[in-house]
């Protein structure tokens, strides 16, 4: 199906989400992922990049405290996050949140929990052929595992859920290059196979080579969005997140150096 005729997933309209509240980490926060496709949201720390998957996740009580969250055309904004959970949103945080003393084994296992269903051994041996890696590591504790390995297994482990969405928190952070690049390889794999992915993430460059659209997201808003190319010949996206083109020229006075001034 053309990308433009593919039905919305997840929508989220005008959501305000704070913390004590009184301190707002999202102000009026809207965007729509499609089904089947990748989604990235960038931006720098403190961006509210990470509330916004909890707050779509309900692991942040009685939040938003405005707007809506639709998924697959349900209202599930402040729903318990078991229930959130139920509907096929999975959620892999930036911690990776492992059992870290049990071992990879013991780990996947509890991803199939609560499953009654044929095909657990089929999607078993499907998240080992993705990641054949884990395979040799099985008998091994989750802590002793690299942080590459640690991100597969906890993606591995959240595949085993039947994810409708597919929520991925900083998925290259502390990771080697060639390790991440082998992770988001998994990531383009498993959005290729039917699972739609929204992707948060710093690593603007890695992100956008595999994400279909994109939103760039400062101080609690969406401040720009557009496909992937769109967004990757943006001037000021290059400058601020890619690292292309003058970070900084000289005043008309010649004295100093100044940035450009953002267009949004």
């Amino acid at each position: 199906m053309p990308d433009d005729q593919r039905k919305s997933l997840l929508r989220i309209t005008s959501i305000e989400t704070l913390y004590f509240d009184r301190i707002y980490a999202l102000h009026g926060l809207s965007l729509e992922v499609k089904e089947r496709e990748i989604f990235a949201v960038l931006g720098p720390n403190g961006a509210g990049k990470t509330t916004l998957l909890k707050t779509i996740a309900g692991l942040l009580k009685d939040q938003p405290k405005k707007g809506a969250i639709e998924f697959g055309g349900k209202k599930i904004q402040r729903l318990a996050p078991e229930r959130v959970a139920s509907l096929g949103i999975v959620y892999v945080p930036e911690d990776r949140g492992l059992f870290r003393e049990l071992t990879v084994a013991e780990n996947l296992e509890l991803g199939c929990w609560g499953r009654r269903d044929k095909e657990v051994n089929s999607d078993m041996e499907e998240v080992l052929g993705l990641f054949p890696i884990l395979k040799g590591r099985s008998k091994q504790q989750a802590e002793t595992l690299s942080g590459g390995e640690q991100q597969m297994l906890a993606i591995a482990r959240a595949l085993l859920r039947r994810p409708k969405l597919l929520m991925v928190d900083e998925p290259s952070l502390g990771l080697a290059p060639l390790m991440a690049r082998t992770v988001y390889d998994a990531l383009l794999k498993i959005s290729k196979a039917g699972t739609t992915i929204l992707l948060v993430e710093q690593n603007a460059r890695l992100a956008l080579s595999i994400a279909h659209y994109g939103y760039i997201m400062e101080s609690g808003r969406i401040v720009l969005e557009g496909t992937a190319k769109e967004l990757s010949e943006n001037e000021d996206v290059q400058e601020l997140y890619l690292g292309l083109g003058g970070e900084t020229a000289a005043s008309p006075k010649g004295w100093r150096l100044y940035k450009k001034r953002r267009r949004w």
